[in-house]
């Protein structure tokens, strides 16, 4: 599901540490090789610039949804230079985070 990096910072915000908690779960179940935490920043990074960014492009090239497709790309951009500049941050948090998450015995 790529529709939260086309939204709100917020609502993207809040589905990135969903799926980063879920990944990092993952590798603590040695179904993951490595900790996601790891490549996470620019991970996203990438995935702004090489997948979000072009499809928010061709969504407003092909008119689909509207007015709406403007939005949907100006969320993209803004999301991926807001990540740019606190990514860092956020990543760090979300790992500390989701250690003392797992590590407490919380699966949800």
């Amino acid at each position: 599901d790529v529709a939260h990096t086309m939204q709100h910072w917020h609502t993207y915000q809040k589905w990135n540490e969903r799926l980063f908690f879920e990944r990092y779960k993952a590798y603590l179940d040695g179904h993951e090789a490595e900790d996601p935490s790891i490549g996470w920043y620019k991970g996203e990074i990438g995935f702004f610039d090489y997948y979000i960014i072009p499809l928010a492009k061709k969504l407003k090239e092909c008119g689909v949804f509207g007015v709406s497709h403007h939005e949907y790309l100006s969320y993209a951009i803004a999301n991926r230079a807001e990540w740019e500049s606190k990514g860092h941050e956020i990543v760090k948090r979300m790992h500390e985070a989701a250690v003392v998450k797992f590590s407490m015995g919380t699966k949800k």
